[in-house]
Formats: structure tokens, C-alpha cells, sequence
């Protein structure tokens, strides 16, 4: 279980941000559909290293339903610019089912969700940004579930982390694969306004649906030995 955890560690936080910015920065905007294959294909790796045998087909269709609200999630909301579930959902996938459940719950709810969003060189991007979401979360699961204000204080955290990871590529879109540290800050402080409501939407999500899915998870994992 060491190796699989410290597999994880790097694939999620080295090998992964690795490839989305060497495929920007080396290849350009048009290897996006190549990146965003290698992407999910890395977060697979860990998550299908820890299943049990009787236990893949549990996995799976959890995995598959939590990726379905996430999606649903981001159509429903469709109208209401930057204000969606999606990292909420995702924290919860985190929160209860660990953090290589919660990486893969983010990564797919942007690729697939961008079936009907549209594709294109950000998805690899959003990938990232919400698996790593998904990741953290699950490595603070323990206080996340005990407290309050450490799901709150996580909540907003998150909504900083999207924007901050976006509007990396934002930079990297704009000057031709190079990042320029001085158009990143004055992106990061236009962006103030969106950050905002990704925090409040956050923390409203996360308030509204902890005590809707949360025991009936716990009775999920009880139940089926997950």
C-alpha cells in the first residue's frame, strides 16, 4: 500500500501537470485531445492499482455516478456563469472515497462535461484543476468530515486553486506556450470578481449537499465493504 500511495503522489502531483505542460509549452493548443487521453489514462493507473477483485464493479459504478452528478451538475447550472457544483461533488468523491477516487471523480466530470462545454486546449487544464481538488481532499478527509470550518475554509481554498490553475493556462495561451509572471498577477487580479463566486458557490454547494450525501455514503461504504 506504500508504493500504491507514493504512485499516486507522483502520478497526480508530478506526472500529470508535467505532461499538460509540456504538451502546451512544446507541442502547442492543438495536442490538447492527446494530452487530455494521457491525462485520464494517468489518473486510471492509480485508482485500478487498489482495487480488490470483488469490489471493481462497486467502484466503478460509484465512480460513474459521481462523475454523472458532477456533469448533470455543470448542465443544470449552465446559465449561472462560474456559479456550479462541480467542486463540491468532487470534494465530497475526495472526502469519502479517498483521494485517487476524488482525483479520478474531478479529472473525468471536465473531459466528459466538455463533451457538451466544448473541447479544446483549457479541458486538460479543468482535468487537472478539479482531480486535484478531488486529490486534497482526500488527504484532509479526516478534519473535512469533523469540522465545519475545515470544510468551509476548503471550500473557498478550492475555489482559489481553480482560478489560480486557469488562469496559468490563460498565460500559457496567450504568450504562445511561455509564462509571463507579470501577465499571470494581472490575470489573477482581474479574475478576483470570478474567484468570488467560485468560493461562494463552494461553500453554498458544500453547506447544502455534506448532510444530504454524506451519512448516505457512509451507509454505501458500510454496506458494500468500499
Amino acid at each position: 500500500m506504500k508504493i500504491k500511495t507514493v504512485l499516486t503522489y507522483v502520478v497526480s502531483l508530478i506526472l500529470i501537470p508535467t505532461v499538460i505542460l509540456l504538451g502546451v509549452m512544446v507541442f502547442g493548443k492543438q495536442s490538447y485531445p492527446a494530452i487530455s487521453v494521457i491525462v485520464a489514462f494517468l489518473a486510471c493507473v492509480p485508482f485500478f492499482l487498489t482495487f480488490e477483485r470483488e469490489k471493481n464493479t462497486r467502484k466503478i459504478v460509484l465512480l460513474a455516478v459521481m462523475v454523472a452528478l458532477c456533469v448533470a451538475g455543470r448542465f443544470i447550472f449552465a446559465p449561472i456563469q462560474f456559479f456550479k457544483p462541480v467542486s463540491a461533488i468532487v470534494i465530497l468523491a475526495g472526502m469519502y472515497f479517498g483521494s485517487q477516487f476524488g482525483f479520478l471523480t474531478g479529472a473525468l466530470s471536465a473531459v466528459v462535461s466538455d463533451f457538451y462545454f466544448g473541447q479544446g486546449p483549457w479541458t486538460p487544464f479543468q482535468m487537472f484543476s478539479w482531480g486535484l481538488i478531488g486529490f486534497l481532499a482526500g488527504v484532509l478527509s479526516n478534519p473535512l468530515i469533523k469540522s465545519k470550518i475545515v470544510l468551509v475554509l476548503y471550500g473557498a481554498l478550492s475555489g482559489v486553486i481553480f482560478s489560480l490553475i486557469m488562469d496559468v493556462w490563460t498565460v500559457l495561451s496567450l504568450d504562445g506556450g511561455e509564462f509571463n509572471i507579470d501577465r499571470f498577477i494581472a490575470a489573477t487580479i482581474t479574475a478576483l470578481p470570478v474567484i468570488g463566486i467560485y468560493v461562494a458557490s463552494n461553500i453554498i454547494f458544500l453547506l447544502i449537499l455534506t448532510p444530504l450525501f454524506g451519512k448516505k455514503i457512509d451507509r454505501l461504504k458500510t454496506k458494500y465493504g468500499i
